[in-house]
């Protein structure tokens, strides 16, 4: 009965920590957003090369910088999650999942088949080609599994960096999203 006891308090404190970022990673809140140059897989201008930052004009966007190496199921379901809520609950919002640090031939081949599969309606999958930690400017942690910066009007609104993610983790991108339309 002692260990079921400690078991379930274990359990209380360790669960908030899932929902909270794991790493520092991303801009600071604030901060003007700086090119995101990418190859457009599956998105609004698929098959061409295209800076997100530039074509969204400001439109609140939450970018996605996924390190290639390390996609796996929990992160797709964070990520079907959020494309659900965005196309759900959110106007004019978007989001761009860039691919990093990973053989480019083999994530270009990849997406579609993700595409194909989960049915993103607000997310277009793309590939950075450049430095392993993104696009300059946007001060990714190599580290990061995935990092979510939350833009509105040209600007950070916030940067969540995981090791670890799942849907779990939806709210809280959810929240700066809506804070950040708010403030408008």
């Amino acid at each position: 009965m002692r260990n079921l006891v400690v078991l379930a308090i274990s359990c209380a404190v360790l669960a908030p920590a899932a929902r909270e970022q794991d790493i520092a990673s991303g801009p600071d809140k604030g901060v003007k957003v700086s090119a995101v140059k990418v190859f457009d897989v599956t998105g609004a201008y698929k098959d061409k090369n295209v800076d997100y930052a530039e074509a969204r004009k400001g439109k609140p966007t939450v970018y996605l910088f996924i390190n290639a190496e390390k996609f796996d199921r929990p992160m797709n379901r964070f990520m079907k999650t959020l494309d659900g809520v965005v196309m759900k609950d959110f106007e004019d919002a978007y989001v761009v999942a860039v691919w990093v640090n990973g053989d480019a031939d083999k994530v270009k081949e990849m997406l579609p088949r993700v595409q194909q599969s989960v049915q993103y309606e607000a997310t277009a999958l793309t590939l950075f080609t450049g430095d392993k930690e993104g696009p300059k400017g946007w001060h990714i942690n190599g580290d990061a599994h995935l990092t979510a910066v939350v833009t509105n009007d040209g600007k950070v609104a916030a940067a969540f960096g995981f090791q670890s993610l799942n849907e779990t983790n939806v709210p809280m991108v959810k929240a700066a999203l809506a804070s950040a339309i708010k403030k408008k």
